[in-house]
């Protein structure tokens, strides 16, 4: 049993770091890297997989553990507790990019692992629906920040709202421009 692992928000300003496994069991049309579809064809893509796989699970690394351990841990952090969440134990776990967290399996780095291996690529989908939705609630909380346009990343808008409002409980402090009140 192979478990796809990654992670949707690693760059934004604002926001946690969500990562997905997936052990799949057959093959889902439609299937790719998540920045690859559109917001409608990775929601559609969602039911599938959880209906389908043999199992699913998501791993949040909050703000505040991306503040204290930096961006990379906290991804490797959320994968792990992913992984560990799943119904099922796999026999080997596929991680796109370049770092494995420590994990009770084999584990493998897939660099491009979501545009090449089905169960990376549908956790690819789990991981940015579910950081999506997560924005979307933090915009209601926050919404001089615009987080269900930018979805928390740099964007001219983000940091105009920076500068004018500061940051809010949601901003990673640990990011430069957070430290730097709105400037890159």
């Amino acid at each position: 049993m192979i478990a796809g692992l990654d992670e949707a928000g690693r760059g934004p300003l604002a926001g946690p770091v969500v990562a997905a496994a997936v052990v799949l069991t057959e093959p889902i049309d439609g299937l790719a890297d998540s920045k690859k579809l559109s917001a409608r064809q990775r929601e559609r893509l969602a039911v599938l997989i959880k209906a389908s796989a043999k199992g699913w699970a998501l791993g949040i690394a909050s703000v505040e553990e991306i503040d204290t351990v930096n961006i990379l841990q906290a991804s490797l952090l959320a994968m792990r507790r992913a992984l560990l969440s799943l119904p099922c134990a796999p026999t080997l776990a596929l991680v796109d990019g370049l770092h494995v967290p420590a994990l009770p399996c084999p584990a493998r780095a897939l660099v491009g692992g979501d545009g090449l291996e089905p169960a990376i690529m549908a956790a690819s989908i789990l991981a940015k629906v579910a950081r999506d939705s997560m924005m979307d609630e933090l915009h209601e909380q926050y919404p001089v920040y615009g987080f269900a346009r930018h979805r928390g990343y740099g964007t001219a808008v983000h940091l105009a709202a920076l500068r004018e409002h500061g940051p809010c409980p949601a901003h990673r402090r640990s990011f430069r421009p957070i430290a730097n009140g709105g400037t890159p």
